[in-house]
C-alpha cells in the first residue's frame, strides 16, 4: 500500500535550512527575515479572524433588533390618515422603539466585550444605543421628505428596511472574509495546530477516613453564641466591626440606580427617557439595592430634602418591579396606564408607594429607638491611672529567641496567647490604644 506524503505540503516553516539563495545575500538574515515575515502574517490572519467573529457576533445581535423594529412598525400600518400631523407618526415609532429594546427575548441589551487585542479592547456601544442612532438618522430621512399621514410612516419603515438591508450585505461579506482566511489558517500545519488527541491516566487513592476528635462535653456548642469569648474579637480592626453580618448586607444600590433614584419624584417622562437609555436597570437587583437605599437614606435623616429622596427611592423602585410585572410590553404599559388622570392602575401603584414608604419609616424609627436605648447598657474594660498625675508605662516581654530567664520566656508565652490585635496595642505603648482594643472585647 503506498503512502501518502501529500499532507506534509502543508507544513509551514519559518527556518527551512535547506533554502537557497543568491551567493551576495547573508542565508542567516534572509532566513531569519522569513522568519519574521510569516510570524507576522500568521498574527495578522489570526487577529483579523478574531475581529470578523467578533463583529459577527455584534451584527446578529443588531440584525435580530431592527428586524423586530421593521415588525413592529408594520404592525402600525393603517392607523394612521393622510392629512395626521408627523408628531404623532414619530410618537407611534417611538413607541415601536420602546417596545424593541426592552424585549428580553432578544437578549442581553450590553453586547459581549471584545476578545484581548480585537478593538483595543473597548466596549461597544449597547443595543438600545445603536437603534436608537439608527432611528435618529432615519428620522433625518424622513424629514427631508416633508411628508405626514400614513406616507410618513410608510417612509419610516423603508428607511428602516433600507438600513437592514445594508448591514445583511456586511455580514455576507463578513462572511465570505471570515471563510477565505479560516481555509488559509487550516490549510497550514503549525507548532499551534499540535495537540494531544487522546491520554487518560487513573490513580485510584483509598478515601482517608476522617477521624472526629473526642470531644469532653459534646453537647456544648462553640463560642460565639454570645457567650463570654477568649477575645480573639479584639483583632477586628475599626472599619471592620459591622462587616459580614449577613449577605442582605451586601445589596447596595448601583451607581446608575442611584442617578435613576435622584429623578423628581412622579416625573415619568423622564424615568421612560432613563430606562430607554439603561434597560439592564429592569432587574430585580436594582429593585432591591433602590429600597436599600430608600431605608439607609431614611435610617440617617436628619431633614425633609433627605426624607423625599427615600421616597422617590422607593416610588423607582417600585416602578421597575410593575415594568417586570407586566410582562414584556411591560414599560409601555406601565408609564400609558399611570399617566392617565383617573386610572386604577394609578391609584393602586402611588398606595404601593405610600404603604412601603410608610413601613421603612416606620421600622428605621424603631431601630433608631431601640440602638438608643441599648447604647449606655455595656459594659467595658478601661485602665486608668488611679492619680490622675501619674503615667502608666506598658513594657511588653521580649521575643522568645532573646528571653534568657524562664521568667521572660513563661511572660512571653502568655503575651503570645493574647489576640494579635491586643499584642500590636501592647507592643504600640499606649494606655489609649490598648483601652480601644478591650473596648472591643467581650
Amino acid at each position: 500500500m503506498p503512502i501518502n506524503y501529500s499532507k506534509w505540503d502543508a507544513l509551514e516553516l519559518s527556518d527551512d535550512s535547506d533554502i537557497e539563495v543568491h551567493p551576495n545575500v547573508d542565508k542567516r538574515s534572509f532566513i531569519r527575515a522569513k522568519q519574521n515575515q510569516i510570524h507576522q502574517q500568521r498574527h495578522e490572519r489570526k487577529g483579523r479572524i478574531a475581529t470578523l467573529r467578533y463583529e459577527r457576533v455584534i451584527n446578529e445581535g443588531l440584525l435580530a433588533r431592527i428586524g423586530a423594529l421593521v415588525k413592529a412598525l408594520e404592525g402600525q400600518r393603517g392607523k394612521y390618515e393622510e392629512g395626521k400631523g408627523g408628531d404623532e407618526v414619530d410618537e407611534g415609532v417611538f413607541e415601536a422603539l420602546v417596545e424593541v429594546t426592552s424585549d428580553a427575548s432578544l437578549g442581553e441589551d450590553s453586547p459581549p466585550r471584545a476578545p484581548e487585542g480585537v478593538h483595543k479592547n473597548e466596549q461597544q456601544p449597547k443595543y438600545s444605543q445603536m437603534l436608537g442612532a439608527l432611528v435618529d438618522q432615519v428620522k433625518l430621512e424622513v424629514d427631508r421628505s416633508k411628508s405626514s399621514g400614513a406616507a410618513r410612516h410608510e417612509a419610516y419603515v423603508k428607511e428602516v428596511q433600507s438600513h437592514l438591508e445594508k448591514v445583511r450585505g456586511l455580514q455576507k461579506d463578513l462572511e465570505v472574509e471570515l471563510r477565505r482566511l479560516e481555509k488559509e489558517e487550516g490549510e497550514k500545519i503549525t507548532s499551534e495546530s499540535i495537540h494531544e488527541g487522546f491520554s487518560i491516566s487513573q490513580v485510584s487513592k483509598e478515601k482517608a477516613s476522617l477521624v472526629q476528635p473526642e470531644l469532653l462535653n459534646p453537647k456544648r456548642t462553640p463560642a460565639g453564641d454570645g457567650e463570654a469569648t477568649s477575645g480573639a474579637e479584639a483583632d477586628v480592626e475599626d472599619g471592620d466591626i459591622d462587616a459580614a453580618v449577613g449577605e442582605d448586607e451586601d445589596i447596595q444600590a448601583s451607581p446608575t440606580a442611584r442617578k435613576f433614584g435622584k429623578i423628581t419624584y412622579g416625573d415619568y417622562t423622564a424615568s421612560l427617557q432613563f430606562i430607554i437609555s439603561n434597560p439592564q436597570i429592569l432587574v430585580e437587583k436594582e429593585t432591591d439595592g433602590l429600597l436599600v437605599e430608600a431605608f439607609n437614606a431614611q435610617s440617617s435623616a436628619t431633614s425633609k430634602k433627605d426624607e423625599d429622596y427615600a421616597r422617590t427611592c422607593v416610588h423607582q423602585a417600585l416602578l421597575l418591579q410593575y415594568c417586570r410585572q407586566l410582562g414584556k410590553d411591560g414599560v409601555r404599559l406601565f408609564f400609558q396606564r399611570v399617566q392617565t388622570s383617573g386610572h386604577k392602575a394609578r391609584k393602586l401603584f402611588l398606595d404601593d408607594v405610600n404603604s412601603t414608604y410608610a413601613r421603612i419609616r416606620t421600622r428605621t424609627a424603631e431601630l433608631k429607638k431601640e440602638s438608643e436605648e441599648e447604647g449606655g447598657d455595656r459594659e467595658q474594660i478601661q485602665l486608668h491611672a488611679v492619680d490622675p498625675g501619674t503615667s502608666i508605662n506598658i513594657l511588653t516581654p521580649p521575643s522568645m529567641a532573646q528571653c534568657i530567664t524562664d521568667d521572660e520566656r513563661a511572660a512571653r508565652e502568655i503575651f503570645d496567647s493574647f489576640p494579635p490585635g491586643l499584642q500590636r496595642a501592647l507592643e504600640s505603648g499606649s494606655l489609649d490604644k490598648v483601652n480601644v482594643v478591650l473596648g472591643k472585647m467581650s
